[in-house]
């Protein structure tokens, strides 16, 4: 019998496991990296985003220090590829797509990544329709 809420499940078992590093809706500040480990998994799609730029840094940076034998080939989907964590997860091999919409500083690195075969570029995503008006 073809089970119908696997995608349900998964989720439900992922913000169980996410919950022993976290008080209530507050993930616990010392463990972010163990936190991302049990809610992402391997193949995902991820948007690694903040509320402000220090949630942004905190994010990247811990995404950065995941065990890539744990998490690997993400699909990373970012406005902005800024920090050089942005880029440290292909290096490492936690990620493997970007989709993005600028990449300032970034950009040069990106670029040498592409031609070596680091990342795998999925879309850029412009603002020309907003202005298309």
């Amino acid at each position: 019998m073809r089970q119908w809420n696997i995608k349900s499940e998964d989720r439900l078992r992922r913000i169980a496991a996410g919950f022993t590093f976290a008080q209530g809706t507050a993930v616990d500040a010392n463990r972010p990296v163990e936190f991302l480990s049990v809610v992402i998994r391997p193949g995902d799609r991820v948007c690694l985003e903040g509320n402000n730029q220090k949630q942004a840094d905190v994010l990247a940076g811990a995404l950065a220090d995941v065990d890539p034998q744990v998490l690997h080939d993400l699909h990373m989907v970012q406005s902005g590829v800024v920090l050089p964590e942005h880029l440290d997860l292909f290096e490492k091999g936690i990620a493997k797509k970007v989709d993005y919409s600028y990449s300032g500083p970034q950009a040069a690195r990106i670029a040498r990544m592409l031609f070596s075969g680091k990342i795998e570029l999925g879309a850029i995503h412009t603002c020309v329709a907003l202005f298309a008006r």
